[in-house]
């Protein structure tokens, strides 16, 4: 009774409906689509039998299936081979859930890929018989089940007839919008050089079920008028998969919406900017990093309560964009949990333009609050800038003002400002506070010296670099969801995928989880500080 029922549900649209406009084809062709009605029939009797998946979303996919037949030949002959076969797949289908031997976390990935791709699978622009130039030797109905146990087919084609963008046989290839010229251009190269160190590394070992990791940069200066072009030639000209370690808080502002209306992941990038971060999460948007928000939290805690300094004597070096905006507000967030319900003086906010190192306004800024203050002078600045700009801020103001304290969140670059401040002399460099995201690469951890190893092979002669850890991290994260996801890769089923990867340990310290309700791998931050060496020690934010 109930496969009836889900028959009389799914099957009403098919009475009538039309396909192949050839009229007569290929034997191999109907085959073939007999493969494929079977195939989305599966997906729809095992969605029907899960009630975790809202019946609309079956039937919404039958009709996208009616509207492509609608649009072949009349042949009435096909169109009951065809029906037969997807209420095969319907007993089948259901069969596999009520057995158990199908989850039905597994028919929402397999009822979301054919969401997508139902009407591509029964077109046949290159003529009779050829599935939209999907041959049969090239479609797979099943696979088996122990011999205790009826074989059950996937509803899923095999990975060699995947029409996902930016997967092959051979390849999965990832893009990566940031910046490869201008003042920021280290920390696309670090990112991409992270990155690339790790997919490297599961090259050499085989890839991922057979195929290679690709990466494909385009160049976006860390300017968000260039942020749309980029997003496009990775889409449309490099036909990339999702994309990895974009970097930047307004280029992200641009590149997102785009990836999201193309339903691309978007992985990992190197921002803790609130807006990838939505409660509930957006669907294909996963960080690795802890946010601005608990960076900057952890720094306040740590000015407030242990270095004992009021909140009204602190202030915010930040850029003005998104990037500042973001850090800012994590300040401010963190200032109103430390003072409760109890008012105080604002935070001040010295702002400098994007891409440059124009600081002498915020100086200015500076110098007057001191003027103004003499009660309650400055005596920390938390900086959400990049590595040039704050190693100017910081040169500028070393001298007028003694025994300030400066701190800055990751995205900074430790390296890149460490070597800007040496270059200055040790004095500017000691004491300067970077909040990181990733453990200290000076470490002896099991993961950083992973790290080493792999940097010192694919890239010799680079330095560490915290930046590079990140990327290398975040790739190894995205790294186990492919693995996990399977052969038969595309977005829904990635998505799904890492929305269930629990207690992944890197060495980090800390657990990798996601879920449905939070997209951010890691929620720890580390509190390092520099030396009049120029190195990175660690210190406790607590």
């Amino acid at each position: 009774m109930i496969a009836q029922s889900v028959r009389t549900l799914l099957c009403s649209t098919f009475m009538g409906a039309s396909l192949f406009t050839h009229g007569a084809f290929a034997a191999d062709g109907l085959d073939d689509a007999k493969r494929v009605s079977r195939n989305i029939g599966i997906a729809a009797g095992g969605a029907f039998s899960c009630e975790i998946i809202p019946i609309q979303r079956v039937k919404t996919l039958n009709t996208q299936i009616d509207t492509a037949i609608r649009s072949f030949s009349k042949d009435r002959a096909v169109i009951s081979i065809l029906e037969d076969a997807f209420n095969q797949g319907i007993d089948i289908g259901q069969q596999a859930v009520a057995t158990n031997r199908s989850r039905c976390g597994s028919m929402l990935s397999d009822l979301s890929y054919w969401e997508t791709s139902s009407t591509t699978w029964f077109m046949a622009p290159n003529g009779p018989g050829s599935l939209n130039g999907i041959t049969k030797a090239a479609v797979t109905t099943e696979v088996s089940t122990p011999a205790a146990a009826p074989s059950v087919p996937s509803s899923a084609p095999p990975s060699a007839v995947f029409a996902a963008r930016g997967i092959s046989d051979r390849e999965i290839r990832m893009g990566m919008a940031a910046p490869f010229s201008g003042p920021a251009k280290e920390l696309g190269r670090q990112m991409k050089q992270g990155i690339e160190t790790a997919f490297n590394g599961v090259n050499e070992a085989g890839g991922i079920h057979g195929r290679r990791l690709t990466l494909v940069t385009a160049d976006d200066g860390y300017e968000p008028n260039r942020t749309a072009d980029a997003m496009k030639a990775l889409y449309e000209k490099e036909q990339v998969f999702g994309v990895i370690g974009n970097v930047g808080t307004p280029t992200a502002a641009v590149a997102l919406p785009y990836a999201l209306s193309h339903k691309m992941v978007f992985f990992g990038a190197f921002t803790g900017a609130g807006l990838l971060r939505r409660d509930p999460p957006d669907r294909y948007v996963f960080n690795y990093r802890a946010s601005y928000a608990e960076e900057t939290s952890a720094v306040m805690q740590y000015l407030v309560k242990v270095k004992r300094i009021r909140p009204e004597q602190i202030a915010v070096f930040a850029q003005q964009d998104g990037y500042g905006d973001a850090g800012f507000e994590g300040v401010m967030k963190a200032l109103r949990t430390l003072r409760g319900n109890s008012e105080g003086a604002p935070i001040t906010r010295l702002n400098y333009q994007r891409n440059t190192v124009d600081v002498d306004e915020a100086v200015g800024q500076l110098a007057q609050l001191q003027r103004q203050r003499p009660n309650a002078p400055i005596k920390a600045v938390v900086m959400v800038a990049t590595y040039r700009a704050a190693a100017k801020f910081i040169e500028k103001t070393r001298d007028q003002i003694a025994g300030l304290t400066y701190t800055n969140v990751s995205f900074v670059g430790s390296t890149s400002l460490a070597e800007e401040l040496m270059v200055l002399g040790p004095k500017y460099a000691s004491g300067v506070i970077v909040t990181q995201v990733v453990p200290a690469v000076e470490s002896y951890a099991s993961v950083v010296l992973d790290y080493k190893t792999a940097l010192a092979k694919f890239f010799p002669g680079e330095s560490p670099d915290y930046v590079s850890l990140e990327g290398y991290l975040s790739a190894n994260v995205l790294i186990e969801g492919l693995r996990r996801a399977g052969p038969q890769l595309e977005s829904e089923r990635l998505v799904s995928t890492l929305e269930n990867l629990r207690d992944l340990d890197l060495g980090l310290g800390t657990m990798i989880n996601y879920s449905r309700a939070d997209h951010q791998a890691s929620h720890k931050v580390w509190g390092t500080q520099l030396d009049a060496a120029g190195h990175f020690l660690p210190i406790d934010l607590d």
